[in-house]
């Protein structure tokens, strides 16, 4: 008795990627390729067209962001289960994809066996983290746990600060968006980077994650 095939879009970037990934797939007997796409453009208007069962989606890419394209597919498309595979193993990364939709989460330098598993879990409806990633992903929640004992007290307009420093914007865009001069700004960004104790917006940002602060 032959059963249905799972069937799979690839949404990434590179074209060696996309040719690698379709070889290793091709092999498996329970998998079939019905979409490959180079950017979120060409995805979205492939898959209103043939909608797969999984969606191999990269992060980093022109245009929309795997990110961005995860919470489109996950309201437009709810059956389709989403699979990222990217270089990205930041914890940072791995918490922003979950919650924008993403089932499962693997890197490109995972092995062929963790690969095709990963899509067999997902495709049943279970979550998937690639092994590797688990103790990071332990680690962290342990250190926030730890650090949410003394968590800073921010105000309101600093959490908003901080909120569009993690967008990248500048001092003077932030200003703009709220009407202030570049020079308030900037008293807020040295009074965050002293409250939550660091030393550079990079450890600022990460900082604002690490203690739930940023979402």
């Amino acid at each position: 008795m032959s059963f249905p095939k799972i069937k799979i879009t690839i949404v990434d970037d590179h074209p060696l990627v996309r040719s690698g990934l379709q070889h290793i797939l091709s092999n498996s007997s329970d998998m079939e390729i019905i979409g490959s796409y180079n950017n979120g453009t060409e995805l979205l208007a492939g898959i209103a067209a043939n909608e797969p069962n999984v969606l191999l989606l990269d992060i980093n890419m022109p245009g929309q962001t795997g990110d961005e394209l995860a919470v489109i597919i996950s309201e437009q498309y709810p059956l389709v289960k989403i699979l990222a595979l990217t270089n990205l193993d930041n914890v940072y990364y791995i918490k922003n994809m979950i919650r924008s939709g993403v089932h499962g989460y693997i890197l490109k330098t995972t092995r062929e066996e963790i690969l095709l598993e990963a899509i067999r879990t997902v495709f049943a409806g279970d979550q998937y983290l690639e092994p590797a990633l688990k103790d990071k992903v332990l680690i962290d929640a342990l250190q926030t746990k730890r650090q949410t004992m003394a968590d800073p007290v921010l105000s309101r307009r600093e959490k908003e600060v901080l909120h569009f420093i993690a967008s990248n914007l500048t001092s003077q865009q932030i200003a703009d968006k709220l009407f202030v001069s570049k020079r308030t700004i900037d008293n807020h960004r040295l009074n965050l980077m002293i409250k939550l104790d660091v030393k550079n917006v990079a450890a600022l940002v990460k900082k604002g994650v690490q203690l739930g602060l940023i979402e």
